[in-house]
């Protein structure tokens, strides 16, 4: 594979902080370079910097005669006015190939469902996103630069977008922390991180791959940071002996410990764990039901978002929201919340919800005032889980420290500012969390703590997320506004991404061959398993719930098991009130298993007909 471009001894530094130096690598012939490192490393800046968006400060960029670039930024800007048509002509000489060209990846990234003179302004950020890369690509690129493509994308783009770089002719380096789109887009890794000696990790390898390289290089720099301590324990030991230790002769000794010294206390830095204390406050007692949807539908004129929506959110609900931008997501969050009323049915709220809003755009982030007046806007102290908290010192547990509480927030990375507004959200007591797009920007690490801390949060979880990965680990259970023609006002439920991915398939599939359009766009048209004929005795939601009926009985049997050992144990039996809830709990579970083996039978009888 031949060279298309060099970085070599690369330094940049921002407001006095230093963000790399004498970073050096290069990006080959079908290279599908995924790019990750923590927030606010400078991962964005260094693409710039290859781009040549912006200039280093040292070192320089090397590219192959005649290279042709494509940069999509992470939030697209557009002249006022524009146009998608306009904008994808700009700056080119117009002539009939190029007018082709245009409307080639009109249709291929969907946008002809908008007339071509739509004004960009007036879409979502998804489509906007989308018309950017189509910009990008009409350069026919033989290296393109994408900083977090799928921020703002719903997953049947990211989807689209998966499959279109992974199949490219052209090489790619792309800004992502969706794991998922890592595994199957990437096959070389480079991480930025002050963690790694020079500042890098590169694995020519996947993603999978890349994590063992990782965990195997931090496992032997920690061991080596031990044999360091060790030796300069006996040198220091060695110079304490007085001054006969201390001659002339030995002075290089001397010097040596403390070069010795000042390694140790480097790779000690490195080698520190930067893990983010994550941790929601919650309501001491929560009620059983939180909200209850009866037979609610909502719409808007004559088009229906949703319709006879059944739904029961408690304190161990794990709900994702999916579906394409637009579909009704946000309205259904308002109409859950009581903020927005239905248009039939009723919907059961609990009496005085506190619930926590995590906004897409992180609206209630003041960009011109100080990170330290976001958090604290009066006095020196926060409030947190009861106890008064100097703001300074809380917002070091979110890794800002003295040279960036004073910064105007719109001087933040976007995922620095992701991290500032869920620590406003920590401050408030809530029963219910609503996570709307919160994966956005935020580094690996940073998710790996969030996702800890919403499987420990007590209150219920509704989330709305791009993060395939991060939602199957969340979720318990899925509502997916349908894309398709016939049912679109369908809530779907699935019980993780993979059940889903596999619908949307098959479903895809059909429509394509030239299916019959009612069958294709009715979500009883495609059966999961069994034959055709099987297929028209269940509906489709009876087939899901039939397919996952052995594996929910499955679950709460082994939950029954674990509640008699745990009634069992001693330790347990001399506690009253623990004895008293459990035996309630194994109540439930008796009674949910025997209508679920009831309804197994039914559906078992249906198919059977």
């Amino acid at each position: 594979m031949s060279l298309l471009i060099s970085a070599v001894q690369l330094s940049k530094s921002f407001a006095g902080k230093k963000l790399f130096h004498g970073i050096s690598f290069g990006i080959s012939e079908n290279e599908r370079v995924g790019f990750l490192g923590p927030n606010g490393v400078g991962k964005s800046t260094l693409m710039q910097i290859l781009a040549k968006k912006i200039p280093q400060d040292s070192g320089e960029v090397v590219a192959t005669k005649g290279l042709r670039i494509g940069y999509l930024e992470q939030s697209p800007k557009f002249p006022a006015n524009a146009t998608i048509c306009s904008f994808l002509l700009h700056n080119h000489e117009i002539d009939p190939d190029l007018m082709a060209k245009a409307y080639e990846w009109i249709g291929r990234l969907e946008l002809s469902q908008f007339d071509e003179q739509t004004p960009i302004a007036s879409l979502s950020g998804g489509w906007q996103k989308k018309v950017a890369l189509a910009h990008e690509l009409m350069r026919t690129p033989d290296l393109l630069f994408l900083d977090e493509p799928t921020n703002h994308l719903d997953v049947e783009s990211i989807k689209w977008l998966e499959d279109f770089l992974s199949q490219a002719k052209f090489s790619c380096f792309f800004i992502t922390h969706d794991r998922l789109f890592l595994q199957r887009v990437a096959n070389r890794i480079i991480d930025l991180d002050p963690r790694f000696p020079g500042f890098l990790l590169s694995v020519n390898a996947g993603y999978d791959q890349y994590l063992e390289s990782k965990a195997e290089m931090i496992s032997n720099q920690e061991i080596r940071e031990t044999k360091l301590k060790n030796l300069l324990r006996r040198e220091k030991e060695w110079l304490a002996r007085g001054a006969q230790a201390r001659q002339t002769k030995q002075k290089a000794r001397i010097e040596n410990a403390g070069k010795l010294a000042s390694h140790v206390e480097d790779l000690t830095d490195r080698n520190r764990q930067r893990k983010l204390n994550l941790e929601f406050e919650a309501q001491e007692k929560n009620p059983t039901r939180l909200i209850e949807c009866i037979k609610v539908s909502k719409k808007f004129g004559d088009k229906w978002v949703f319709r006879d929506l059944n739904l029961m959110i408690t304190p161990k609900t794990r709900l994702a929201l999916m579906g394409v931008n637009g579909a009704g997501k946000s309205t259904l969050i308002r109409v859950l919340l009581g903020l927005e009323a239905p248009t039939s049915g009723q919907v059961k709220i609990a009496e005085n919800l506190k619930s926590a809003y995590f906004e897409q755009g992180r609206d209630a982030l003041k960009q011109e005032e100080s990170v330290l007046k976001n958090i604290c806007p009066f006095g020196d102290y926060v409030q947190y889980r009861n106890q008064s908290v100097h703001a300074r010192s809380y917002l070091e547990r979110f890794h800002f420290y003295k040279n960036q509480v004073d910064l105007p927030v719109k001087q933040l990375s976007g995922g620095e500012q992701a991290r500032l507004r869920i620590a406003q959200l920590m401050l408030r007591e809530a029963q219910i969390l609503i996570l709307d797009e919160p994966t956005n920007d935020l580094d690996i690490d940073t998710l790996n703590s969030l996702q800890e801390s919403l499987e420990d949060f007590p209150g219920a979880v509704i989330l709305v997320t791009h993060d395939r990965f991060f939602m199957d680990q969340i979720a318990k259970q899925i509502l997916a506004f349908s894309p398709f023609e016939n049912d679109q006002n369908q809530l779907i439920p699935f019980a993780d991404y993979l059940q889903w991915e596999k619908w949307f398939d098959e479903k895809t599939e059909l429509v394509q061959s030239g299916g019959d359009n009612q069958q294709a766009g009715d979500s009883q048209g495609i059966a999961h398993q069994g034959s055709k004929s099987d297929s028209r005795k269940l509906s489709y939601k009876e087939k899901i719930e039939f397919e996952k009926m052995e594996e929910v009985i499955t679950q709460k049997e082994v939950r029954l098991a674990q509640i008699e050992n745990e009634i069992e144990d001693p330790h347990i039996a001399s506690q009253a009130d623990k004895v008293q809830g459990l035996y309630a709990e194994m109540s439930g579970l008796q009674q949910e298993i025997a209508r679920l083996y009831s309804r197994w039978a039914e559906l078992e009888e249906k198919v059977k007909i």
